[in-house]
């Protein structure tokens, strides 16, 4: 690297661990277990291994808010996975998801059991089995999915790539800064003018759909995220604001977002009962 705005890339490239700082925990090129290590078990029917990332928080939200409708089948043992210490690529991490990313879920009432990997699958089989938080009907039912696959292939451009560069890359540059930039504000736009005529994401209807984007968007439009409200200004979005405060009102979602966060007064490291948050 010749200077900080100037790279040549070699003719083949190579992993070196050494230059690869913090982020050689997180991330490889290539795929399996590091060390042989097995989960920890509870004693409820779903057992959760994640950690309060955005993506993380959608499970936990979801799952606090089937408790709240009194679903007791939505019982959870959740355990945290430390991604900064590579607790990811321990061999009984990678059993129950071979991508080596939280979250990851067990659901031990099947036999055999079954294992549900990446947030969006999650969702969809917990709303799927116990009928709530997805519209009935084929029409609002497509259109909450349609919001959920939005949210798979947007998100990876406001935290892979936004957040990275803005808030965690080891020196600013300009260009990845504004090209992430404004794809970020383009989503933002999008879901403003989408929540004009929509309460919630899918419509008149609490769902999946705001269960997924919150944690990202809501955050971020709430600052709670890379600190970047001001940077991105959040305030041409007033009804992505109105949304997202609408959202982060709800009990089970001020539960959800404290599950498996391993920072903070609040933070509930380890869930396995809801006197837990007591």
């Amino acid at each position: 690297m010749s200077s900080q705005n100037e790279y040549t890339p070699p003719k083949v490239w190579k992993f070196n661990e050494n230059e690869a700082g913090k982020w050689s925990k997180i991330n490889r090129p290539y795929s399996g277990p590091t060390h042989d290590k097995k989960l920890p078990k509870g004693h409820h029917p779903l057992q959760l291994h994640s950690l309060a990332t955005p993506n993380g928080q959608k499970v936990t939200i979801l799952l606090e808010e089937l408790l709240a409708l009194g679903i007791t089948d939505a019982e959870y043992d959740a355990f945290p996975v430390d991604i900064g210490a590579g607790q990811q690529f321990a061999s009984g991490f990678v059993e129950i998801n071979p991508n080596s990313k939280i979250p990851a879920m067990v659901d031990t009432s099947t036999e055999p059991p079954v294992r549900v990997f990446e947030s969006g699958s999650i969702l969809q089989y917990l709303a799927e089995k116990h009928d709530a938080f997805i519209p009935k009907d084929l029409k609002g039912k497509t259109e909450c999915r349609n919001w959920l696959m939005w949210q798979m292939g947007a998100a990876p451009f406001l935290g892979g790539g936004f957040g990275h560069f803005y808030a965690y890359a080891p020196f600013k540059q300009e260009y990845p800064i504004d090209r992430y930039t404004m794809e970020v504000k383009r989503q933002l736009d999008l879901l403003n003018k989408h929540l004009v005529e929509n309460k919630y994401i899918a419509g008149d209807e609490y769902s999946i759909a705001d269960i997924a984007i919150w944690p990202w968007y809501g955050n971020l439009v709430l600052g709670n995220l890379y600190d970047a409200a001001e940077f991105l200004n959040v305030q041409e979005y007033p009804y992505v604001r109105r949304w997202a405060e609408l959202v982060a009102e709800r009990p089970a979602v001020q539960r959800g977002i404290r599950v498996n966060r391993l920072q903070g007064e609040d933070g509930l490291a380890e869930r396995h009962s809801s006197s837990d948050f007591d």
